[in-house]
């Protein structure tokens, strides 16, 4: 007969907390929203391109009429708790034009947040790559490549060449007169609002709808689905130099002139 083995009360007492713990952080997910202190930090630009290169986090880059030449201006809003392990941090730095951000959140349970708003001058090529986290860029007239993890991707108000890719999330363009225009989805819808004819937009996502919406003009369009409808309503014409390529794994594509 197996023979019974008596719990210390305080063993039990102690992975009730833990269960009560875990629960309880479970339940309610941090923001980096709720910092109501955000930390601030001016970088020199010595070069004429930015690198960022970031680990984890919401970004928000901003080209404005305002900022001083030469300098890279950094917001970061963060919020986390760990219950068992290290306390979480972030930590940014700069070397030879490239931003390094990283965000440090790890033990049994961990839970950040973490949001950067970063200002550059205008006349500034970037180069953006975030492991996780959306992306939301706006006012570039210099050329702008965007490459995240999983999360979606914004452009606005903006007339530079673009290059936007998400492995995971949905990419949309609007208010934006860029001649040059890619877009790439692992996983995601895309959507292209133009407000200038362009010469060249290569449009591509593997499990998404793609919409195009361009100014009235003759265009030479390329279209593929794997499962989906196409609907092309522009003006075609194989010679046009203004090349337009939408195609999907899984969806509708759609290409459109503008109302």
């Amino acid at each position: 007969m197996a023979r019974t083995v008596p719990v210390p009360v305080r063993a039990v007492a102690a992975a009730g907390v833990v269960v009560a713990l875990v629960g309880g952080l479970a339940a309610c997910g941090v923001s980096a929203g709720d910092d109501k202190e955000p930390e601030h930090r001016s970088f020199a630009l010595e070069g004429r391109t930015l690198t960022v290169d970031s680990d984890d986090s919401a970004l928000e880059i901003v080209a404005a009429d305002g900022n001083k030449a030469g300098t890279v201006e950094v917001t970061r809003w963060f919020q986390g708790t760990v219950a068992i392990g290290s306390d979480p941090k972030v930590t940014w730095s700069m070397e030879d034009d490239r931003l390094v951000l990283r965000e440090k959140c790890s033990g049994m349970i961990a839970n950040c947040s973490t949001k950067h708003r970063i200002e550059v001058p205008r006349g500034i090529t970037v180069k953006l790559k975030d492991g996780d986290g959306s992306v939301r860029a706006r006012g570039f007239r210099d050329p702008l490549s965007v490459q995240t993890g999983d999360g979606s991707v914004r452009v606005t108000d903006s007339s530079g060449p673009l290059d936007l890719r998400t492995g995971d999330g949905s990419v949309r363009v609007s208010g934006v007169s860029s001649r040059t225009v890619k877009a790439r989805s692992g996983d995601g819808s895309i959507r292209l609002e133009l407000g200038t004819v362009p010469d060249r937009v290569e449009t591509r996502s593997g499990d998404g709808s793609v919409t195009v919406e361009l100014p009235r003009a003759t265009y030479d369009v390329a279209t593929e689905t794997g499962d989906g409808a196409v609907d092309v309503s522009v003006p075609r014409d194989d010679t046009s130099p203004h090349k337009v390529s939408a195609r999907t794994g899984d969806g509708k594509v759609t290409v459109r002139t503008a109302n």
